[in-house]
């Protein structure tokens, strides 16, 4: 969808039916059958990049708020910093093993069987991707002066949220599967003398349907059932 910075009156009235919208896009890949216990726990971590971390913090706390709080379907959830600091070093970015069979390896250190066993964590998901602004165009003007003051113009801009999430099995030390979320939106600002947003939530958006695919994943459930 693109939108041009000269419109008519009639493309204007229409913007709050236009602008604001979003395409989603989801995926999956399973290697291996899960079904989480009502003892035992998931992690949500950031994959480990070679310069910093992977997804935002704060997409990693909303897809734990959003798996641990959905009634009967809420999930067992670890927090990301106390597990990280109870295994510390060995999840570190420079430490944490890279493949899940190297887990296997990890374990037989001293003590860290015990601690893992210790969080119940089962599970752990290593998110990846971010949200980005990948066009716009537009201009929007606001002034001020005695007695009034308003805004003139349009400006819109796209986003683009694109996650995956790649789910270790710690018992079985292995790789059990992969899901993804790609979300576009379409955003718009009118000024009307008062400026009119019309917001596409595409990091809001793709947090929600990450969730719904990984309890769905972990639970073994099918979508809607």
């Amino acid at each position: 969808m693109r939108f041009h910075a000269t419109l008519p009156l009639l493309s204007i009235a229409l913007l709050p039916v236009m602008a604001g919208c979003s395409h989603v896009r989801v995926d999956e890949s399973r290697e291996a059958a899960t079904v989480i216990a009502s003892d035992e726990s998931v992690v949500v971590l950031a994959k480990p990049q070679i310069e910093g971390a992977g997804a935002e913090g704060e997409f990693l706390d909303c897809v734990s708020r959003q798996l641990a709080s959905r009634g009967s379907q809420k999930l067992n959830v670890h927090d990301n910093e106390a597990f990280a600091d109870r295994l510390f070093p060995w999840f570190e970015p420079g430490t944490v093993p890279t493949r899940p069979e190297a887990v296997t390896t990890l374990l037989s250190q001293p003590g860290v069987a015990e601690e893992v066993a210790a969080t119940g964590v089962r599970y752990v998901v290593w998110l990846d991707g971010g949200t980005r602004k990948t066009d716009g165009g537009g201009s929007l003007a606001c002034a001020a002066a005695p007695g009034a003051a308003g805004c003139f113009g349009f400006g819109w801009w796209e986003k683009e949220s694109a996650y995956e999430a790649t789910i270790w099995d710690l018992h079985q030390s292995r790789s059990v599967g992969s899901v993804g979320t790609n979300v576009t939106g379409t955003s718009a600002v009118v000024g009307a003398i008062v400026p009119l947003p019309f917001i596409a939530r595409v990091q809001g958006t793709a947090c929600n349907r990450m969730a719904m695919q990984l309890r769905n994943f972990l639970t073994g459930t099918s979508p809607g059932s």
